[in-house]
């Protein structure tokens, strides 16, 4: 069954901080005719997925930017609350090409217009999103604002956003209270960086699952008895996340299996004295070839960082066990002196291809070894 969702345009227009300028149609929140002037403000990214947006939307690793969907019709199969990857969505807007108007999926609840409105999320559509996204290659991502207020107040707005460098955005999406996910045979205590729900209900599938927030000291995760430490994704400049670094290293020294995704790989890193630096536009989509060094074969994965992890300066402390076909930018690591091992990209896949999901059964035998 198909149904339409009829609304009428109202011009909105998105500035970068360079002075670029898309003219386009708001949706979302703020695009009724009798709303107030919306602004909304980020750095400005693109994401080369071809579906799954509702999911991406809802990353909480999207903390502070504003997403740029390359493929050019989004919203066609609606949105269903079975898809949200959090509990409230951290992004800052959405940008798209066009937005389907009808919506057609047996799972649909609503159309993507109205999930964002009840999210608060404003959005631009109607935008040349090819030459967007073909600057933010040439130029690197960048601060930009959108809205229907005036192009100099949105320039305005633009040049004053600073992005997700030095900024600690794990502060704004990590749990403020402990809870329990699933009940498999491991205990497995997950710092909550930003984790997804796909990643937890991996976890959930062989182990009661420990969610705690990103402050949580090593007393307190050895006080819960874990036969295996996570680490998961989440936003921003891991040299943001302050203390972080300095309890897994304490973790480390337990001896417990510890696995780390995206922004827990950089935490890792620099928990064993390594670097990390930002990419000019980070790695955001689902078709991300990466070559596993020890089988070389090539996964197709999910990934979504703006940060990534300086190798070299890991070469005493660490095994590279993955790279980046496109840009030979670190992907995964093993620690040679611990019981830990990390990847940058998504195994879990919430979008995105399975290849990679053998990395939760490495995890199983470490914690069986142990």
């Amino acid at each position: 069954m198909t149904q339409i969702s009829k609304t009428k345009i109202k011009p909105a227009i998105l500035v970068l901080n360079d002075g670029s300028v898309f003219e386009g149609e708001a949706i979302g929140a703020g695009s009724s005719e009798i709303s107030e002037p919306v602004i909304s403000k980020g750095e400005v990214v693109f994401h080369t997925g071809l579906s799954g947006y509702q999911e991406i939307i809802t990353d909480p690793s999207y903390a502070g930017q504003i997403i740029t969907f390359t493929t050019p019709h989004i919203g066609n199969y609606g949105t269903t609350n079975l898809d949200n990857e959090a509990s409230k969505v951290f992004a800052r807007g959405v940008i798209v090409r066009e937005l389907a108007r009808r919506r057609s999926n047996w799972r649909s609840d609503d159309s993507l217009d109205s999930f964002l409105k009840q999210n608060n999320l404003a959005g631009i559509a109607g935008i040349d999103t090819r030459r967007l996204t073909r600057l933010l290659r040439d130029s690197g991502s960048m601060p930009g604002a959108f809205g229907t207020s005036s192009q100099e107040e949105l320039l305005k707005v633009a040049k004053s956003e600073k992005g997700t460098a030095g900024k600690n955005l794990v502060a704004e999406v990590t749990t403020t209270k402990s809870y329990i996910h699933g009940s498999g045979k491991f205990t497995v205590v997950a710092y909550d960086f930003g984790i997804k729900t796909t990643m937890l209900n991996c976890l959930a599938e062989f182990a009661t699952v420990h969610v705690v927030s990103a402050t949580t000291t090593a007393q307190e995760v050895m006080a819960l008895s874990p036969n295996g430490i996570f680490l998961s994704n989440g936003p921003g400049d891991p040299e943001m996340v302050h203390g972080a670094p300095a309890t897994i290293r304490e973790l480390l020294g337990t001896g417990i299996p510890l696995f780390g995704i995206c922004l827990g790989h950089q935490l890792l890193a620099l928990a064993l004295g390594g670097k990390t630096y930002k990419l000019p536009f980070g790695h955001h989509g689902a078709n991300h070839p990466v070559r596993n060094i020890a089988t070389n074969s090539v996964e197709i994965t999910s990934q979504n960082h703006n940060f990534c992890v300086d190798a070299d300066s890991l070469a005493t402390k660490a095994d590279v066990t993955h790279i980046n076909l496109n840009d030979n930018t670190n992907e995964g690591l093993r620690v040679r002196d611990a019981n830990a091992f990390s990847v940058q990209y998504h195994p879990e896949a919430g979008p995105g291809p399975h290849d990679s999901r053998y990395l939760f059964s490495q995890f199983v035998q470490m914690m069986d070894r142990k």
